[in-house]
């Protein structure tokens, strides 16, 4: 039977947190302008792409180590809590994960924020190894989103 997990990495950022909310809830459009080397393309396939119920077409690109197309379904949009959760319902992620969750929340904390990410997950088989490399790279994205809301904000 393959295993399930969580991880969580909670990383400081200096913008606003409804600017930095405001941004991941458009992530369609902001990502592939902002990031192009990591995202070719987001493609909203149901719904607006901000809302729940919510399907989108992610290209990753030069930048993503280990995928290269994800689809998403956006479980929760909660703006009143600035809490986002997505599923991951087809792609490359999911050879690896059979169930791919993920969970955003953007806290105030001074002038700037705190940003948490938790994924859960459930192995394809014992010999994958936890999601670091997901891990690292939301981590990277939101202090790379940070700079691009400082600026462009």
């Amino acid at each position: 039977m393959a295993s399930t997990g969580k991880m969580d990495v909670e990383i400081g950022v200096k913008s606003h947190a409804d600017k930095f909310f405001e941004a991941l809830r458009d992530s369609a459009n902001v990502l592939p302008k902002a990031f192009p080397n990591d995202y070719k393309s987001i493609e909203v396939l149901e719904g607006d792409g901000k809302s729940t119920g919510s399907v989108r077409l992610i290209h990753y690109g030069e930048g993503s180590p280990l995928v290269k197309v994800s689809k998403e379904k956006v479980d929760i949009m909660d703006e009143a809590n600035k809490t986002f959760v997505y599923c991951v319902i087809d792609g490359d992620l999911l050879k690896f994960y059979k169930n791919f969750k993920s969970n955003i929340t953007v806290i105030p904390k001074g002038a700037g924020s705190l940003v948490k990410w938790s994924c859960e997950f459930e192995k394809a088989s014992e010999e994958i190894p936890d999601p670091h490399l997901i891990k690292d790279f939301a981590a990277k994205n939101f202090k790379e989103l940070d700079d691009y809301v400082l600026k462009a904000y």
